[in-house]
């Protein structure tokens, strides 16, 4: 007898696959709030800190995250934010 096999997609991904994406809406809503709220003082004191382009001033700014968002790995995406923005305020 002949045996055919599935399609290349035949099965669909696992919704759990897509756990942590930001949605539309989610993104939309942040961004609103954050529009209307302004930056916190840890955001705040980071941009004042990286803005002076001191390279101890900067690694203070990491510690800083470090020490208030407990573990390394969430300071250096905080970093990375912190960065993205400044980037964004010296395009403007």
């Amino acid at each position: 007898f002949v045996i055919t096999k599935p399609a290349k997609n035949a099965t669909k991904a696992k919704f759990a696959y897509r756990k942590g994406k930001l949605g539309k809406r989610v993104a939309a809503v942040r961004e609103l709030i954050r529009e209307v709220v302004g930056f916190t003082p840890l955001e705040r004191k980071m941009m004042e800190l990286i803005r002076t382009g001191v390279p101890t001033k900067e690694k203070r700014a990491n510690k800083l995250a470090r020490a208030r968002l407990g573990s390394y790995k969430r300071a250096v995406v905080k970093r990375a934010e912190v960065d993205r923005i400044i980037m964004a305020q010296r395009k403007r």
